[in-house]
């Protein structure tokens, strides 16, 4: 699916579909973390299955006021004790699918919200062709 975001200045999903995302119109193939204020790191996971707790703890290291986790093509939840090091800082967290976390997070970037979602982008078959981004 391809989004069209109003012009902001801050770093936008401006596409997604199974196993990509569009970040500023270049393709990425991997889960990975993306923040309004123009973080961009790999997220070493593949499955929800190999999620961890130091996971949701590296996300708590990150200068966000709202996280949100993009659990991958359905909406699923990491256990409550892994959130610890969040909820010590003060940071939300909003689960959901890696699809609707790509929208929310352009809207809470638009907004000039201190946002950074965590997106699981499970491994799927070879695309052919280049995506719309």
């Amino acid at each position: 699916m391809k989004l069209q975001p109003d012009k902001t200045d801050v770093q936008t999903i401006t596409g997604h579909g199974p196993g990509w995302i569009g970040i500023d119109k270049e393709p990425v193939n991997h889960s990975v973390i993306v923040g309004s204020t123009g973080q961009r790191i790999d997220w070493e996971c593949s499955r929800f299955e190999d999620l961890t707790p130091e996971h949701f703890a590296r996300l708590a290291t990150l200068d966000a006021e709202v996280m949100v986790f993009g659990s991958g093509a359905r909406n699923r939840f990491p256990p409550a004790a892994w959130l610890r090091p969040l909820i010590a800082r003060r940071i939300g967290l909003e689960t959901m699918d890696t699809a609707a976390a790509c929208r929310t997070y352009n809207i809470l970037a638009a907004e000039g919200r201190k946002v950074v979602a965590a997106l699981l982008l499970e491994t799927a078959p070879d695309i052919q062709g280049n995506p719309a981004l």
